[in-house]
């Protein structure tokens, strides 16, 4: 029997992702292991694997189809001796829905790493708003209206009602097309609903407070300006989710920021003395940076500082064992935070090297999602863009988030004398769940007899 090949599921919080590139053709014979396509997800390049011997008799889905949902048929694989007359069918039977998530052990602010949410779908996991006293919906379910993620954001921001739009998509859906074409004919408006009031004392969820100040729709602000005096450039899955996710952030985490200034001599006339200890080619060769130094500061001062390396859940504070310092990386259009585990145990010549390497496959979208997700704080350096100081945005799960600024030289008192020294200005954003202010205050302090005692990261 012709079996079905479904659109894997690349990581445990991939609801839906793009078919980049299929690496096979129909008729072409696979085993399990080859490489049949690869997968694009809001932030990776993955290749699949096939996992049958066969032959590929049906390819389903084409290049470039965005918003593809994890387990839809993407290809018909055929088995040994059977031929296409097999296929009959085959291409309009769907895939059972998957299975609806457990619900997370963390809050909504707090999801998993590179922040597990629904913002992270497209046009996947069907959903229900229903109210009991509902009647049937334009789309044919009881008291239930099942959509894509998408579709119901693109009708919340243009104030449609989802409940009356019809749906085309599987067993009824409302899918983005669906949407756009009730925009195109001009559906009635939602009718206006209170948000629910938060008792003293209570918090509101994220998705209402995220809610609870409307942003302008997009024909509002495009009323704003004159026509041919821009550019619509089209949202790609990176963008649209670290806007989502940093909008949850910013909006459920209450930040707080510490400022401190460090001097970096001692660090700078070290980390000259180790890399002219490097041999100059070679498999034990090195070149460490001043960010590599910081990586091991901060991975040091969380195993000396232990109350902060943690995170909030509604169950309790996860108390981390180990540093597992995630490093922001900008590329085209956004950026990445590859993790670099365990850092308070690695070397800095293991550190500068482990980091070259995720920076350069960050920069392809070639990390793996395990390589970008989890992490117990992020450093985000923009020192070396000249900026002086800023405050960072902190990634949840994370409890904390350091902003690294430019290292210059300015005047510094010692005793009663004027000195000069290279200083470096770094602002610690904090979860205040979590990390207090006198807690922030000696993490950072911690930091800072690191950096400039460099001697004292080696013992």
């Amino acid at each position: 029997m012709p079996i079905q090949i479904l659109m894997p599921a690349l990581s445990p919080t991939m609801e839906d992702g793009t078919l980049a590139k299929w690496l096979v053709k129909e008729g072409d014979s696979v085993a399990p292991g080859d490489v049949i396509a690869e997968i694009e997800t809001d932030k990776a390049t993955m290749e699949v694997e096939a996992v049958e011997e066969g032959t590929i008799g049906k390819i389903l889905i084409g290049e470039g189809t965005e918003h593809v949902a994890v387990n839809k048929p993407i290809a018909v694989l055929l088995e040994e001796g059977e031929g296409v007359d097999a296929l009959a069918g085959m291409e309009t039977q769907a895939a059972p829905p998957p299975a609806a998530p457990e619900a997370p052990q963390e809050p909504v602010s707090a999801p998993v790493s590179e922040p597990a949410s629904q913002a992270e779908a497209g046009a996947s996991a069907e959903e229900a708003a229903p109210s009991p006293a509902q009647g049937p919906k334009a789309n044919g379910q009881a008291g239930r209206v099942f959509a894509s993620p998408l579709a119901k954001r693109i009708a919340n921001e243009n104030n449609i009602d989802i409940a009356a739009v019809q749906g085309s998509g599987p067993h009824g859906r409302v899918v983005k097309r669906d949407v756009e074409q009730a925009l195109t004919e001009g559906l009635s408006p939602a009718p206006a609903q209170e948000p629910p009031a938060a008792h003293a004392g209570q918090v509101m969820p994220a998705a209402t407070a995220a809610k609870a100040v409307p942003a302008m729709s997009d024909d509002a602000i495009l009323a704003l300006y004159e026509k041919g005096t821009y550019d619509v450039i089209p949202h790609d899955n990176m963008r649209r989710i670290i806007a989502e996710r940093l909008t949850v952030a910013k909006s459920t985490i209450p930040h707080f920021y510490l400022s401190i200034d460090c001097k970096l001599d001692a660090l700078v006339a070290a980390r000259k003395r180790l890399n002219e200890m490097s041999p100059a080619d070679g498999p034990n060769a090195f070149r460490i940076s001043v960010n590599d130094m910081i990586i091991k500061a901060m991975a040091m001062a969380l195993q000396k500082v232990p109350a902060a390396n943690a995170t909030w859940t509604e169950e309790g504070i996860l108390r981390h064992r180990s540093s597992d310092i995630g490093v922001a990386v900008a590329i085209d259009g956004g950026l990445f935070t590859p993790v670099v585990r365990h850092a308070e145990v690695k070397s800095l010549s293991e550190i500068s090297n482990e980091m070259k390497d995720l920076a350069e496959r960050a920069r392809n979208r070639r990390l793996a999602p395990h390589e970008y997700q989890g992490g117990t704080t992020a450093i985000s350096n923009l020192g070396m863009m000249g900026i002086k100081s800023f405050d960072a945005v902190i990634n949840p799960p994370h409890a904390t988030i350091l902003a690294i600024g430019a290292g210059e030289r300015r005047p510094v008192i010692v005793g009663s004398e004027i000195n000069i020294a290279t200083v470096m200005s770094c602002s610690l954003s904090c979860d205040h769940r979590v990390v207090d202010g006198a807690l922030g205050a000696e993490l950072l302090d911690a930091f800072r007899g690191f950096i400039e005692e460099p001697v004292t990261m080696l013992v």
